[in-house]
């Protein structure tokens, strides 16, 4: 009896890992499973580069190079690793957790195609892999389409601000996450809302909803005069069909760039074309900033619990007071509020309050390590991390404007 059965043929490896150990980073591993099935292999650093050499590198077609903080000190090497792939026309795919933007600036001019942070998320690396098969790099994707907006529209839509008054806050959070909230606050009859990030020298609500910036945006703020809704709405870009955003522009500019009557202008044509408009404001106040305050319907302003921000809160309102601005409109937000059962740290808050003589009408919990990843991946807390204590928190605010907002059109 003949003992030469047919062996299965070994599928042929198409792309490799590469990295200092592969087993800190279990969801590439089932993502690249789920992508290619046995058609990947896996290598360290040093092998990778012995093996470009080889012949069985000929039928590659990229790598998935993947790194973390403690991998930095070898940038060197990774650098090398990207060149020979791509002088053998291997397409590199970067994956990377807890890197500097220095670093990752550094590898991705070396010639990296493709960069998706780690935890990876849902379907990005099956999007990266297509991309590169396609010969398509990341920054040839096309960019969102502008809306077509509607000439004499007027919604007279509610202007919602957000300022933080120290760094780090998380006035930008609040911001993307409470538009993204009133986007999809009604499924069946969803409102319109636009997102308005004027701090014009660090705005990072194009960063946090990976949106790119476009040069419409300064030559629109440049003349807002002869700004009409076809003007507009160039500058602005699409969220998922959902959010309509006005991001910072894409050089860092001067405050002053802009107006109280170029503000002004901005909001009004904002108003007239979406029912909500969320503004994110610039932590420095500037001459436009009672212009803002001034339309807001509310200005919720983003504290936490720390000295810098006691003090900035009570300077914030003699600086409003002074200038008899209405200050009845402030709605302070308290981020990374102490828990129910903290009641030491309630304490505190209480103290804080009555010492500014203001009230914390908001309470914010802390959406810890979920926040940050959402922000590096381009996402709303409601993608990424729907079950966020944060994100359920800023749902509910959302749905209570809305609801209030269905009252008083009714009353009307």
């Amino acid at each position: 009896m003949s003992s030469s059965m047919p062996q299965p043929e070994t599928a042929a490896i198409v792309a490799c890992t590469v990295s200092r150990d592969v087993q800190n980073f279990d969801l590439l591993i089932e993502d690249m499973e789920d992508a290619l099935g046995e058609s990947w292999g896996d290598l360290g650093f040093a092998e990778a580069l012995a093996f470009f050499s080889q012949p069985e590198a000929e039928a590659m077609e990229f790598i998935a190079l993947a790194l973390d903080e403690s991998d930095e000190e070898n940038l060197v090497l990774m650098t090398e690793i990207i060149t020979q792939a791509k002088a053998r026309d291997i397409k590199v795919i970067l994956i990377a957790e807890d890197v500097t933007p220095a670093a990752l600036h550094s590898l991705l001019r070396q010639g990296a195609d493709e960069f998706v942070p780690y935890p990876l998320p849902e379907g990005e690396l099956t999007q990266a892999i297509s991309r590169v098969r396609a010969g398509e790099a990341a920054e040839a994707e096309p960019e969102p389409a502008a809306p077509q907006l509607k000439a004499g529209a007027k919604k007279d839509g509610a202007l919602l601000v957000v300022h933080g008054l120290a760094g780090g806050t998380g006035a930008t959070t609040m911001a993307v996450n409470l538009a993204w909230e009133l986007a999809n606050v009604d499924k069946k009859n969803p409102p319109s809302v636009c997102l308005l990030d004027l701090d014009l020298q660090y705005g990072s609500v194009a960063t946090f909803l990976d949106l790119p910036r476009r040069e419409a945006v300064y030559e629109m703020l440049s003349d807002t005069e002869n700004m009409d809704e076809e003007i507009f709405g160039q500058s602005l870009v699409t969220f998922e069909d959902r959010l309509q955003v006005l991001t910072a522009p894409a050089e860092m500019l001067p405050l002053d760039l802009i107006t109280s009557e170029d503000v002004d202008r901005i909001l009004d044509m904002a108003r007239n074309q979406f029912d909500y408009v969320v503004v994110d404001m610039p932590s420095t106040l500037v001459q436009w900033s009672e212009t803002v305050l001034s339309n807001a319907h509310v200005y919720f302003t983003m504290i936490e619990l720390d000295m810098r921000c006691a003090q900035n809160a009570l300077r914030f309102k003699r600086a409003l007071q002074a200038e008899e601005l209405p200050v009845e409109k402030l709605r302070y937000v308290l981020n990374r509020a102490p828990k129910f059962t903290d009641l030491n740290a309630k304490s505190r808050v209480k103290r804080m309050a009555e010492s500014l003589d203001i009230s914390i009408d908001l309470q914010m919990p802390d959406g810890g390590k979920p926040v940050t990843q959402a922000n590096d991946h381009g996402l709303p807390l409601a993608n990424s991390a729907p079950k966020s204590p944060l994100r359920r928190e800023i749902a509910k605010l959302a749905n209570s404007i809305h609801d209030l907002k269905g009252d008083q059109a009714q009353a009307a």
